[in-house]
């Protein structure tokens, strides 16, 4: 059984006009986040390359974790003219800009060599607490 997986997130949507870039390196190095939620089915880890967000609530379950690896910072979500007309009762919850400073296969959040997001048994088992009902997990091979 592997220590540490691979994770595709369900993505939402994707970074809006607030969103800052610099684009001159691949990925793309975010200094600022906005969020459009355009269909969530509601995952509470999101993806929108190179950029993860999480709820509040799954925020504060990785920090009681004592994970390692990631950073919790701010994030603008908005909602796509498309999300307000398929969910117009919809409350969203908050977010958090989950930011990965940790090493794939080391830390418990990671990036790998192609850019997917890595974390250990550990992380994992605190998600999973969570929903992660479209989020692809598959055993990271190094």
């Amino acid at each position: 059984m592997s220590d540490f997986w691979s994770l595709e997130p369900e993505v939402a949507g994707e970074l809006g006009d607030g969103s800052v870039l610099d684009t001159s390196v691949h990925p793309p190095i975010v200094s600022k986040l906005e969020y459009i939620l355009s269909g969530w089915l509601g995952d509470d880890l999101l993806e929108s390359f190179p950029c993860y967000v999480v709820t509040e609530r799954l925020a504060k379950e990785l920090q009681a974790s004592a994970c390692t690896g990631y950073r919790l910072d701010d994030v603008e979500v908005v909602t796509s003219p498309e999300f307000d007309d398929m969910y117009p009762e919809r409350q969203l919850p908050g977010f958090r800009w989950l930011k990965i400073t940790g090493k794939a296969g080391v830390d418990d959040f990671g990036m790998s060599a192609k850019h997917t997001l890595v974390v250990s048994d550990r992380a994992l088992q605190a998600m999973r607490r969570h929903t992660l009902d479209q989020c692809g997990v598959g055993e990271f091979d190094g």
